[in-house]
């Protein structure tokens, strides 16, 4: 059962089984609509008013009744809750500079971050998205380099995980190509559609890219450590 509770980038640790679901590892279609619904409700009410303290108070008012709608049906909410945080975050920050543009300047720092990280990982040969799904589905608990040394070894595996990293840095390199130019020119609404439209979408493909990518080495390479 935990298998398949995984959701987003740990889902990938199920790549090869038949129980993979993309539609689940987003999040189905109610972690969808959590995960869309505060910054359309951003972009289009402060597009409507240009009231920027209404625009956010409704956006964060929208984001604390996910969390309590699902505490009060005592379902998870960890996933709400974590996007409420990173809703608040961006809603400070846009209230703070009263620049309604910063709002998204939290998500340009997140993808510069993983980039970055990506790429050093492939410069050391050690793709980052390898490190993830193997940590996920075998945590190491002692004799680090040789849990690191065993699906390194595998060289189908491995280049697998490499291009992977890469699809994944290709995701984060194009979103700030695009956005950042339309945040210094100061174009809130096509941002904010450009936000939404390279948000969920794009994680979803980028994870079933991902997913097709690994599933059949990731699979082989289950089967040669079960002998």
């Amino acid at each position: 059962m935990a298998e398949r509770e995984r959701r987003g980038m740990a889902a990938l640790a199920q790549a090869g089984d038949d129980d993979f679901s993309v539609i689940r590892a987003i999040g189905g279609v109610r972690g969808v609509a959590e995960s869309i619904l505060p910054g359309l409700v951003f972009v289009v009410l402060f597009m409507v008013t240009s009231d920027l303290r209404l625009t956010i108070v409704a956006s964060a008012g929208l984001a604390v009744v996910q969390v309590l709608v699902r505490l009060l049906q005592r379902q998870s909410a960890m996933g709400a809750l974590g996007g409420l945080v990173a809703v608040v975050i961006c809603l400070v920050w846009a209230w703070r500079s009263n620049d309604a543009r910063n709002y998204y300047m939290l998500g340009f720092m997140t993808n510069a971050v993983y980039l970055v990280l990506l790429a050093v990982s492939l410069l050391v040969r050690t793709p980052g998205i390898g490190l993830l799904v193997e940590f996920i589905r075998t945590t190491p608990t002692s004799r680090f380099g040789a849990w690191l040394k065993g699906w390194r070894a595998d060289q189908d595996l491995r280049r697998a995980y490499a291009a992977a990293t890469g699809l994944w840095i290709g995701v984060f390199a194009l979103r700030l190509a695009v956005q950042v130019p339309l945040y210094a020119a100061d174009r809130v609404g096509w941002l904010g559609t450009a936000r939404l439209a390279m948000g969920l979408p794009f994680w979803a493909l980028a994870i079933w890219a991902s997913y097709l990518l690994i599933a059949t080495p990731l699979h082989r390479h289950r089967l040669a450590e079960r002998g």
